[in-house]
């Protein structure tokens, strides 16, 4: 991650987001779902989904690209397709995968930069989605339309929702980040902040013990 240049994150602020029209009911019984999202580095994704709900585990790697290129001194050329990713494992009978993707928009990145986060530029920071499932799709590009029809941002949402070809987890020292090193100033100024607004804009959802941290 670059920490030669500290922006405020989510400098994009906005009101609260609407809740998606389009989504899944909650299951009637628990089991297992994934999503994967990508929203510049993926300390700070990972760290804000490993906070909610219903969430078992959130785990940073690469997706968009091939295995051989699957690795951080090669990502961070920003020409292998990948973009630093996070797997979320979560429960559909305790949170909806509209309820994940509201999250993703209103405090995990802000959705309007193209091809950079904050102090982070290239693709391998772009924001997307990765679908892996007809309805994961529908209920993604749903709800994208829905936030630029309402103008919930002040620019237009750049994130792309794309089939989910491979996950590949990231190198260990990339885990669980934000809890190992909570005074590292990149995450002081841009992480820590976002699960402040977790916190904030989410009470229901909000999990003070971070899911990433039994793993």
């Amino acid at each position: 991650m670059s920490s030669s240049m500290l922006n405020d994150p989510l400098a994009a602020s906005v009101a609260a987001l609407p809740a998606p029209a389009v989504d899944a009911p909650l299951a009637a019984a628990p089991a297992p779902a994934t999503a994967v999202f990508a929203g510049g580095c993926f300390w700070g994704v990972e760290a804000v989904f490993a906070h909610v709900k219903g969430v078992k585990s959130a785990t940073s790697g690469y997706s968009g690209g091939e295995a051989a290129t699957a690795r951080y001194t090669v990502v961070g050329s920003g020409r292998t397709g990948h973009a630093e990713s996070v797997k979320v494992t979560y429960d559909p009978a305790v949170v909806s995968y509209g309820q994940l993707l509201k999250v993703f928009f209103s405090v995990a990145h802000d959705p309007t930069q193209l091809n950079r986060q904050g102090p982070d530029v290239g693709t391998q920071y772009r924001s997307a989605i990765f679908y892996s499932t007809p309805e994961q799709k529908r209920i993604a590009d749903a709800y994208v339309d829905q936030l630029n029809r309402a103008k919930a941002f002040s620019r237009a949402i750049v994130t792309e929702v794309a089939p989910l070809k491979a996950f590949y987890q990231a190198e260990d020292y990339h885990q669980n980040y934000l809890a190992l090193h909570p005074n590292e100033p990149y995450i002081v100024f841009n992480d820590m902040p976002k699960l402040a607004a977790l916190k904030q804009q989410f009470p229901d959802l909000y999990a003070a013990e971070s899911q990433s941290a039994r793993n």
